[in-house]
């Protein structure tokens, strides 16, 4: 198993040995790129003596076709990972997928060729996906005289004087004499050491370029890990489909180890799944780190590498790349713009007619529906937006801060769109943000006072203007409602949400509702709500039925009237009476048998104190016997009997009953 090639002789044993020790440099891509037939993979091949060309359809046609891999050991001791891409324009796509995550790039000009039309596209792919640091193979440099190739070299710092890679070393080298490779190794050192990984920390993420089977291992992806570590046992979710899998086994560029850390090549055996499970373009995700979107905002900037001139019109229907994967998508302007041209920025939303598992801060690059050619990219700022064009004031200061990376601003940003409440992983998630930056943010906003914070287990974040509104909207419902229902206590939770705030879930609305009691706005109790103020008559009349009809029942003894024919008795409503009955219950003052008849707890202990006498003396007694040593009938008999057994005080076996 190996992240450069299928291995036809795995390890004799599954389980990964531990690594060597890793350098104290951090890990790295290097990435070629140029035009077809420049010389890339023969270098590659010239610099770490592994040829990247595996199929045999490119031996025979001396070209590469899928993405190649290897391994650079540099002279200060550092190694990196290779990634070949193909130069040819049919397989830019191929392209695309090699240079995600790419941090280092080894841009390969032929000295007798010069630049050429896949040289600046696969500049331009760069670019987009942030990589910033590059050095220059000007090869072939056997194959011309001195003057061309002095000319060619000023014309190769000419071409990147305006671009990223201004500053770039452009090295002489022939992979056939071996000329200039030794500068090459250090020139890419000293690029080394100045370089900053495209992708940063966070939960484990691995687009997937190669599915294969080797025996012993099952089923073996490969790639290049954007982010977190790998090891034997974790668990990963394969998206789009959502497949839960777990690691087997872990290798960086074909040595077993324990750990994979992000920024190398990757090989890992799953567990569980087949090659059909899992396939290129797919990702590896640790469980909820991320999920598939079919649109995200981004920062989107539109390219004309090839000097076609044309502009982007809004609505045009493009290749997107993310990752290892393409699937076709519209790219819609904001703010009612027709078109953009080349060289422009802007924030688009992107829309997608096959999901991707896009995240805050990662690249994408654009190629036109047709011809298929590189025509911009940028970086996903919201990964899961709502479907809209035109822009309220705070989602322009939403997208500018997530551009910036400026996470307080934009949370605060988020809050102030939010209609309800949220808690520090709805926003993270709506947002697209770390938890754990979100929940730093938060806090910030709280201590300088533009954000309240409800509740606890989680709590709920808002701008305090947004709870204040909330609030008096509740208040205005609940006097409202006692107005109108001068005798009721309170309305139902439930219907105070309806009128309040219909989309919040029952811990948002929880949480409101708790800021409204210790307010003094509300008062909750028994699946009720009531104003404070407004429902005290109500309540004190509540009080007064229940003391009258406990009183009642204290007086009717072992044989009460069902509750309806008391409360008619005593002329109390039926509603207040049943709301009162359930008041006496539950602070235990009387007994509920079923679901009409009541009892004063001290009945029902006088019945309890008979029964047990009864059997103590008698042994097993029959319902008769017990009726008479209650002293009622067998309409009040039996449903105290039952109560007795449900309560644990007798067991009924047959006809008899004994105690427990």
């Amino acid at each position: 198993m190996s992240a450069a090639q299928p291995s036809t002789t795995p390890p004799s044993s599954p389980s990964p040995s531990p690594s060597p020790s890793p350098s104290p440099a951090p890990s790295l891509i290097l990435g070629t790129a140029g035009h077809i037939d420049h010389g890339k993979s023969s270098l590659v091949r010239a610099l770490t003596g592994t040829d990247p060309d595996r199929l045999a359809e490119e031996k025979r046609r001396g070209i590469t076709i899928e993405l190649g891999f290897a391994q650079l050991k540099l002279p200060s001791g550092r190694a990196l990972g290779v990634v070949d891409v193909p130069g040819h324009e049919k397989f830019v796509r191929h392209m695309v997928a090699g240079a995600t995550g790419v941090d280092v790039a080894l841009l390969v000009i032929a000295a007798d060729d010069g630049i050429m039309p896949q040289t600046v596209e696969h500049m331009a792919v760069l670019e987009i996906l942030g990589v910033r640091t590059a050095v220059v193979a000007l090869t072939k440099v056997d194959l011309v005289d001195e003057e061309w190739r002095a000319f060619m070299e000023d014309e190769v710092r000419s071409r990147l004087a305006s671009g990223p890679f201004a500053n770039a070393p452009v090295i002489g080298v022939s992979s056939r004499t071996g000329e200039g490779l030794d500068e090459l190794r250090a020139a890419l050192d000293e690029a080394c050491r100045h370089a900053q990984r495209t992708k940063g920390a966070g939960p484990a993420r691995l687009p997937v370029d190669r599915v294969f089977t080797v025996k012993g291992f099952g089923t073996v992806v490969t790639g290049t890990l954007w982010s977190g570590t790998l090891s034997e046992g974790d668990a990963l979710s394969v998206l789009p489909s959502g497949r839960a899998t777990r690691v087997r086994s872990v290798q960086m560029h074909g040595i077993a180890c324990e750990q994979a850390a992000a920024g190398n090549r990757v090989a890992a055996s799953l567990a569980g799944l087949s090659t059909d499970d899992v396939r290129p373009g797919d990702f590896l995700c640790a469980p909820q780190a991320a999920s598939t979107s079919d649109r995200f905002d981004a920062a989107f900037t539109y390219l004309d590498p090839l000097a076609f001139g044309r502009p982007l019109k809004t609505g045009a229907r493009v290749h997107v790349a993310h990752g290892t994967r393409e699937v076709l998508g519209r790219v819609l302007l904001m703010d009612g713009a027709a078109s953009m041209n080349s060289g422009e920025h802007a924030f688009t939303q992107i829309r997608l007619e096959e999901p991707l598992p896009v995240a805050y801060g990662d690249q994408f690059v654009v190629r036109s529906y047709s011809p298929v050619h590189v025509i911009g990219g940028g970086t996903v700022l919201s990964p899961h937006p709502r479907r809209r064009t035109n822009l309220a004031p705070e989602e322009h200061v939403l997208l500018e801060a997530l551009a910036e990376g400026d996470v307080d601003a934009a949370v605060g940003a988020h809050l102030k769109l939010a209609a309800l409440p949220e808690t520090a992983d709805d926003v993270a998630r709506a947002c697209g943000l770390d938890e754990e930056q979100v929940r730093a943010s938060l806090a910030h906003l709280h201590e300088a006072g533009g954000v309240a914070v409800l509740g606890a287990r989680p709590a709920r974040y808002a701008p305090s203007a947004l709870v204040q509104k909330t609030l008096a909207r509740m208040e205005r419902a609940l006097l409202n409602f006692h107005t109108a229902n001068p005798q009721a206590t309170g309305l139902s939770k439930e219907a105070l949400r309806q009128q309040v705030a219909h989309l919040a879930d029952a811990g948002c609305f929880g949480a409101l509702l708790d800021e409204a009691e210790r307010r003094g706005i509300a008062a909750h109790a028994d699946g009720e709500v009531s104003h404070p103020r407004a429902g005290a008559g109500a309540r004190a009349a509540e009080k007064r039925a229940a003391d009258t009809l406990e009183q009642a029942l204290v007086e009717a003894g072992v044989t009460p009237p069902e509750l309806e024919s008391i409360a008619s008795d005593l002329g109390i409503d039926p509603a207040i009476a049943r709301k009162a009955a359930t008041a006496l219950e539950r602070e235990g003052r009387i007994v509920r048998v079923d679901a009409s008849r009541c009892y004063a707890a001290g009945a029902i202990e006088r019945c309890r104190e008979a029964v047990v006498a009864h059997i103590s003396a008698h042994g097993p007694s029959t319902a008769a016997d017990l009726k008479e040593a209650m002293g009622v009938s067998r309409k009040f008999a039996m449903p105290l009997l039952e109560l007795l057994d449900n309560t644990g005080v007798t067991r009924r076996a047959g006809d008899l009953r004994t105690l427990v």
